[in-house]
């Protein structure tokens, strides 16, 4: 009788693997577990699960990196002025950059627009000496120039003297306050020369 049952418990589990694996499958023993390997989701289609890109926005071409466009100067009227330029120069960099922000700051404060706060390429100035004897001069020491500019506008002409005043007071030694209006000259003193392209600019025109 063993060997009877014996062989129909083969059969039956032979029949249950099949069942299990179907065709063409395989199993692999995991911790005394048997797993299939053979992963037929792939082939079903997925309805776009997963797929996340039409929740981003539309991308937008990015322009070609061309000339910077200038901006409107505005001008002013009777009430207010147009695009001011409050000028800050001096050679410690740390009290015009400080001076500087506390501008920027005190302006969105009083709720003015400020337009734009940039800085100016520092320029440099030599200290010649001549000595007690000869005439040939030498260069005693150099001196760094350093300038910050707040551009405002729709500055109140009633505000103005105002705003001056408060500025004033509050200035550190050494450093310089220049309010001007703002010119296209201005706009091309943001910029570093340079005296070789032009140059080549001009040798080919």
């Amino acid at each position: 009788m063993l060997p009877v049952r014996g062989g129909a418990l083969l059969r039956s589990t032979a029949a249950l693997c099949s069942r299990i694996t179907g065709p063409g499958g395989f199993l692999s023993r995991d911790n005394g577990f048997l797993i299939e390997n053979r992963r037929t989701h792939r082939t079903k289609p997925t309805h776009g699960i997963g797929r996340y890109k039409f929740l981003l926005p539309p991308e937008v071409e990015q322009k070609k990196k061309g000339k910077l466009l200038k901006k409107e100067i505005k001008q002013g009227t009777e009430y207010e002025y147009g695009t001011l330029n409050f000028q800050v120069s001096g050679h410690n960099m740390l009290y015009v950059e400080h001076f500087a922000q506390y501008m920027h700051n005190f302006f969105n404060q009083m709720s003015i627009k400020v337009e734009e706060s940039y800085a100016k390429p520092t320029k440099t100035k030599e200290v010649l000496l001549m000595p007690d004897v000869g005439n040939k001069m030498f260069v005693d020491s150099v001196l760094t120039v350093h300038e910050r500019v707040v551009q405002v506008s729709g500055l109140s002409s009633t505000l103005a003297p105002i705003i001056l005043e408060v500025l004033t007071m509050n200035q550190p030694e050494g450093v310089n306050l220049l309010v001007k209006a703002h010119t296209e000259v201005d706009y091309l003193e943001r910029f570093k020369a340079r005296p070789d392209l032009d140059n080549l600019r001009a040798s080919m025109t």
